[in-house]
């Protein structure tokens, strides 16, 4: 049997049920294959005092401290951040948390290897972890723990010492895998490990029918992703602009949502352009099957999910060169790579209207995408990292 830990600071929850919900179907995969034992610690970050007060923390200060989540066993021990630091003290106080929490489970039921599913704070905190039970830890970048904790002046060191101190990483892509490697991480420690897909839930489906009962005439761009500036949306939304007829939904919540509403009424788009606010994970197959395009002009990404699940719907995809896109975007019938300015992506996205790829043909570029393949090479890699550090001690 192999006992797995995972940590991962990235996890939804019941006030941010899409909040990792990645995460979640990845160790919930690993979970569900013989042989593994597999329980959560998802630290949930809270800001000193005076600032919990706020509605948000207030919901998340309330979180029960263990729960089955979706079949997992799941704790959430708290751990205070300082805002203005940039980071630098959240290892060390999520260490000091984690301690009696983890001395505990670990008499309980030892674990013979601690995943850490995001790089920052989870990474450091694992590898300090690792030591104290001896056990052999593996850590996941995914985007941001890279682009910005991994060079960011406050946490850029302990990112860097976390992956020299770590018996095994995961990146999720190979673009990502580059990335790590070009801050000075071992590369001969690092593997690719995409992400997976449900093909029976994300799936094409009647488009024309369902835009008529959403009262959608035309062609539909959706964006998916957090209203911040980094997804891009303002550019997706000049593209439009510039293409007649062309209706765009956003699909996400976040602080950029009241400059958004005001781009939509200078543009003049009103009438053909929605900011849907949070969608549910359960609603967005039906709403990436309804579209006509997917486009999402990111300036970081490791492998968004949103690429492949857009793909595994049979809605062709037009996305910046950010991240893995050269590993979902294979050819046209996939969609386009394009600059990230709307000038290109206006092309971009005309050019897929324009071509209608068959959707049964988009859907096959992302065949090679499931959680089973995600689960399976998760727990040959956890598994060889125990049989290598028995071999080394014995």
């Amino acid at each position: 049997m192999l006992h797995v830990l995972t940590l991962s600071s990235l996890f939804p929850d019941e006030t941010r049920p899409n909040f990792g919900i990645f995460v979640e179907r990845q160790t919930a995969g690993l979970a569900q294959r013989a042989g593994v034992d597999a329980r959560v610690v998802a630290p949930v970050g809270l800001p000193v005092w005076p600032l919990r007060r706020s509605t948000r923390f207030a919901a998340m200060a309330a979180l029960p401290s263990y729960e089955t989540w979706r079949g997992l066993e799941v704790h959430r021990p708290r751990f205070t951040t300082v805002p203005g630091t940039g980071g630098r003290w959240h290892v060390r106080a999520l260490v000091a948390a984690l301690i009696p929490l983890m001395d505990r489970l670990h008499a309980e039921r030892p674990f013979d290897v601690i995943d850490a599913s995001f790089f920052f704070p989870d990474g450091p905190a694992a590898v300090a972890l690792g030591r104290r039970y001896g056990v052999p830890v593996s850590i996941k970048a995914r985007g941001a723990d890279i682009h910005l904790w991994g060079r960011a002046p406050a946490t850029a060191g302990q990112v860097l010492a976390a992956a020299r101190g770590a018996d095994g990483m995961l990146a999720v892509s190979g673009a990502m895998r580059g990335d790590m490697i070009a801050l000075g991480m071992p590369g001969e420690r690092i593997a690719v490990h995409h992400t997976g897909i449900d093909h029976d839930r994300f799936r094409p489906r009647a488009r024309a029918a369902a835009k008529r009962a959403a009262s959608v005439a035309g062609p539909l761009v959706v964006s998916l992703g957090a209203l911040i500036p980094r997804k891009g949306h303002d550019i997706v939304l000049d593209a439009v602009a510039r293409l007649p007829g062309v209706s765009v939904w956003i699909a996400g919540e976040g602080p950029e949502r009241a400059r958004l509403t005001e781009r939509i009424a200078a543009l003049g788009i009103g009438d053909r352009a929605r900011l849907l606010g949070s969608v549910a994970h359960e609603a967005m197959p039906q709403l990436l099957a309804m579209a006509d395009v997917m486009a999402l002009a990111s300036s970081s990404e490791g492998l968004a999910n949103a690429w492949v699940e857009a793909l595994a719907c049979g809605t062709p995809i037009v996305i910046t060169d950010a991240g893995g896109a050269g590993e979902v975007v294979t050819g046209p019938t996939s969609g386009r790579v394009v600059a990230r300015d709307c000038a290109a992506f206006a092309a971009g996205i005309a050019a897929v209207l324009a071509e209608a790829p068959d959707p049964a043909a988009v859907r096959a570029s992302v065949a090679g995408f499931s959680w089973e393949t995600n689960a399976a090479t998760l727990h040959a890699h956890l598994a060889g990292l125990v049989a290598r550090r028995q071999a080394s001690s014995g």
